[in-house]
């Protein structure tokens, strides 16, 4: 049940609803903030989606890389804590 649902007779009384708790004056402001919130928010959720696509998504590693990094890793955990 999402907003598709809502007819012109709910959306009218949303707005009466919204004019009574806010007043006339008020309204333009409120939806000003919501405007510049909702764009805020498109901005950073497109900068988040720019940056997972600038980054390399897997790294290969050829059969030697593989026993390496294997070495590297035993190397680590047989380091006592500082």
């Amino acid at each position: 049940m999402g907003l598709n649902s809502i007819g012109p007779t709910g959306f009218i009384l949303l707005v009466v609803i919204a004019l009574l708790l806010f007043g006339p004056n008020k309204l333009p402001e409120l939806g000003r903030a919501f405007g510049r919130t909702l764009r805020e928010f498109k901005q950073g959720a497109k900068d988040m989606m720019s940056d997972d696509d600038d980054k390399p998504r897997r790294q290969d590693i050829t059969p030697g890389d593989a026993g390496r990094l294997d070495a590297e890793r035993k190397d680590d955990n047989r380091r006592l804590p500082e």
